[in-house]
Order: C-alpha cells, then structure tokens, then sequence
C-alpha cells in the first residue's frame, strides 16, 4: 500500500451510548443500500433502553449481513436528530475530524470495493465473519483533508442535483394526478357515466401479452442484426434506474439487459404490469422491449389512452392485487387480467387528457434519464477515490 493508504481503525472508535433514558423513539434498521431505513421488528412490548443511539455523524455498522447478501451495511446518520438502532449493531465515530471527513468515509463505504474486500475477508462465523475488529482493520485511502473537502464537494453536487430532479419528478407526478382526479374522478358517478363513456375490459382496449423467460441462444434471425440480443426486463428492474420511465408510485427502472426474446415483442408506449407478487409495480416500455413471466403487458389499440390508462392502472393496482391466486404464490392470470373492468371515457375526453398529460409524462422521463447518468457519474467518482 501507499503512503496515503492506512488502517482504517487508526481513524475510528467505537460509541456505545444506550437509550437508557428512553429519550429516542426513533428505531431504524439499516438496508444494503447503506442507509437507514424503518425498522421491520416488532417492537410491542420491547424494552429499548439498551438500543444504541446513534448522534449526528454517528455511523451504525451492521455485521451479520455480510456474508450473506456480500454487503456490508454501514449508514452514518446525517441529520440533528438522534435515532435508535438494534444493540447488536456496531455504532462508531470518527476519532478526528480534522484527520478524516465523515462524509469522505461514508463515500468510500460506499465503493463496490468496499464491498468486495469485506466478503472476501469474512469467514463462516454466526455473526457474519467481518466484525468490529476486520472493519478497523480495513485499509483506506486518505488524502489531505484539503482534497477530502473537494472529493466530498464535488460529489455532494451530483447528489443535490439528484435529489432536485426527484423533487421535480414528485411535482409533476402530483401535477398529473390531479388532472387525473379532475377529468375522471371529481363529479363522475360510475352508475350514470356521461355521453360517450362506457365501461370496457383490459382486452377491450389493447392486445394482453404475457412475459416468458428469455431463451439462453440468441436465434440466427436476430444476431446478423444485434450481437446482442434484444432487450428484455423482469419485475426486479423495477426497483432501480434505466431506460424505462414513468414507474410512477415505484423507483425507476434499471437498464434492460440483453437476451434473445421468447415473446412478443413490446413496442415502445407498452404498458408493463407484474403479475407476481409484488403485483402492480409498472411501468411504460421506452424502447422495444420483451419481459418475463412475471409481466402482464398491454399494447394500446390507440395512442391516446396511454396516460389515461396508466394512471387508471395505478390507482387500481390494489384492486386488481386482490385477483391474484396461487399455491406458491400469489399471480394475476392472463385471463383475470383480460377480463378486468375499467371505466372508459369517450375518445374525445382521452385526447384531451393526453395533449395534457403528455409533456409531464415526457419531463419526468428526462429527469429519469439525467438521473441515471448522474448516477453513472458518481459510480465513476467512486471508483476513482483510491487512484
């Protein structure tokens, strides 16, 4: 190692400060995005005098996840208020903010090599095999604080600008609700619909098409064109950044990955619904697209229905939950999902609801796409912090 790479213990210590007052109420977990999250115990009747607090800038170390998920979740509490955390978790501080910047460490915590250094250093024991003693030992790249400041500066940019596009992203999906509620819910009597309106199935308004699970070959037809492959996604892309857009009521989705396809094929403007549990996480294809089994996809007879009926879908998604059946599981069949009833207005009320909602749908899907370029970038200034 350098000069600048040093043991991470010679810059920490251990706090071990109980709520023995019962002062904080506030129990959190930590999640393997190394974050603080709520907590999933059941706390009815638990004594919480021997949680750990954890104070500003306070770091709370989780290790008996690590060598199950290959994570370590550790998560440093930023805000002024203080939090609980359960007594086995390690909590921690930096010994000398002058040496070592709070945020710098979480930042390198942060790193796929962190990761990668602690799972190849853990071993087989009950509580997850890198402890207290293996964190401290961890080696770190420490430049001056001068250049601590600026990697933490530069960084905290790209994470502002973030959190400022998920904002706007809030807003809008606000905006849009309301024009929903407005057009289609306020005043509306589903028992006398107006001139024009009617009600319609899912397979009245568009082709179902039912997700496979991709082929391992890409066929001779495809790979002249793409080496590749075709583009294809499952539910579990969903919960993170891509190519996709408009997941309203859910994270954004992840870029697709690539596999020959062993289903229709999407056009772009689909709508994507999983039809196994979790059912109702959605979605609307950006570019041609196949999925697995665990979609229910719908190809719109007419343009123009798309955002009423996205929404729609959304608002229902509850509902149609309640459907799903299964021994292992439970699933939206093709057939229940074809033969579910929506309310549909006249083709005059859906236009005008598009030439409306179309350019919030089409800002939101920008503000996605800066995101995941945003986010690349940080993948980047991570990655470059030891070099």
């Amino acid at each position: 190692m350098t000069a600048e790479y040093h043991r991470l213990g010679d810059y920490i210590r251990e706090v071990n400060v109980r709520n023995r007052e019962l002062n904080v109420t506030n129990l959190l977990g930590l999640s393997m995005t190394k974050q603080f999250r709520p907590s999933t115990s059941n706390i009815v009747g638990v004594d919480l005098s021997n949680y750990k607090i954890v104070d500003h800038n306070t770091f709370a170390f989780d290790p008996m996840s690590v060598i199950r998920v290959h994570k370590v979740p550790i998560a440093i509490n930023e805000t002024a208020n203080s939090i609980i955390v359960s007594p086995a978790y390690y909590t921690f501080e930096i010994s000398d903010t002058s040496k070592l910047l709070p945020q710098y460490l979480m930042m390198w915590i942060m790193r796929p090599e962190f990761d990668r250094y602690a799972d190849f250093k853990s071993d087989s024991a009950v509580r997850g095999g890198y402890d207290w003693t293996k964190l401290c030992d961890t080696p770190i790249y420490v430049p001056s604080i001068e250049r601590q400041r600026e990697i933490v500066s530069e960084y905290e940019t790209l994470t502002r600008r973030i959190r400022l596009n998920n904002q706007m992203i809030e807003k809008l999906e606000a905006t849009a609700q309301a024009l929903y509620r407005k057009t289609f819910v306020a005043g509306i009597d589903k028992q006398n619909l107006p001139d024009g309106w009617h009600l319609a199935t899912l397979g009245e308004v568009g082709e179902i098409v039912s997700g496979a699970t991709p082929k391992t070959e890409i066929p001779d037809y495809w790979s002249d064109n793409n080496n590749e492959g075709i583009a294809w996604i499952s539910p579990a892309d969903l919960s993170k950044q891509g190519t996709l857009y408009i997941a309203r009521g859910n994270k954004s989705i992840t870029n697709v990955g690539y596999n020959s396809c062993s289903t229709k094929m999407l056009p772009a403007g689909s709508i994507l619904f999983s039809s196994r549990a979790p059912i109702g996480l959605m979605a609307i294809a950006a570019n041609e697209l196949c999925t697995n089994q665990g979609f229910k996809s719908i190809v719109l007879e007419e343009d123009y229905m798309l955002e009423y009926l996205y929404m729609t879908l959304q608002n229902e998604k509850d509902i149609i939950a309640g459907e799903g059946s299964g021994s292992t599981f439970d699933e939206i069949s093709a057939q229940t999902f074809k033969k579910y009833t929506i309310t549909l207005p006249s083709n005059k009320v859906m236009l005008v609801f598009h030439k409306q909602v179309e350019p919030i749908f089409h800002a939101i899907y920008l503000k996605q796409q800066e995101n995941i370029k945003l986010t690349e970038l940080q993948s980047l200034f991570l990655a470059k912090m030891g070099k």
